[in-house]
């Protein structure tokens, strides 16, 4: 896919654990979007059905989604992998669970984590979860986006959290996280909240 392109991220939605199912905000947000990704601990495969329902959705495979804290195991999906890596307006993008970002200890860094989940760490864009903790950074040549979670936003209880768009434009990749509201969605405020590190 080239030109102009716009991916909805989401992560840790954990449905129905957090919540019965996702807010309505969710869906209405990623209206238009060429796709859905989605960075694991989904928790219930209904959630992909709804999210594809909006766009063609993508989803790794979370830890929650593999049986952790009793939980039960996801099925087979096909639209469920450890990790993927997709073309979308000509760049290369890398998406799993789990990533050491901060780079801590130095044995864990993101280099490795790309070679062990894609086979390879020439990866544009990577987009992670796990953490619960939305963040935007570039390691090396790597823009990293992790949305946090739109249901158990710093692992919170649950309450309204957020999600993140990227748009890729001439080959260049912006990426965005937004809050979502009673209305609907607002941009995220960073001066609320500092930095785990």
């Amino acid at each position: 896919m080239s030109g102009f392109v716009r991916l909805g991220l989401i992560s840790d939605t954990h449905i129905p654990e957090a919540r019965f199912e996702l807010w309505p905000q969710v869906f209405d947000a990623f209206k238009g979007v060429d796709a859905i990704l989605h960075a694991g601990d989904i928790h219930d495969l209904v959630v992909i059905d709804q999210l594809s329902d909006v766009a063609p959705t993508y989803a790794a495979r979370g830890n929650g989604d593999d049986g952790s804290g009793g939980r039960p195991v996801q099925p087979f999906d096909k639209r469920l992998r450890e990790g993927w890596v997709l073309e979308f307006g000509g760049l290369t993008i890398g998406m799993t669970h789990d990533v050491p970002i901060p780079e801590y200890p130095p044995h864990l860094t993101v280099e490795r984590a790309m070679q062990r989940y894609f086979g390879r760490t020439d990866i544009d864009v990577l987009i992670y979860g796990d953490t619960h903790v939305e963040a935007i950074d570039t390691i090396g040549n790597t823009l990293c986006v992790n949305p946090g979670s739109p249901t158990y936003p710093r692992n919170l209880n649950t309450q309204l959290g957020t999600i993140g768009f990227l748009e890729i434009s001439g080959g260049k990749a912006e990426a965005t996280i937004w809050q979502l509201t009673e209305d609907g969605i607002e941009p995220f405020n960073w001066g609320k909240w500092r930095r785990p590190w």
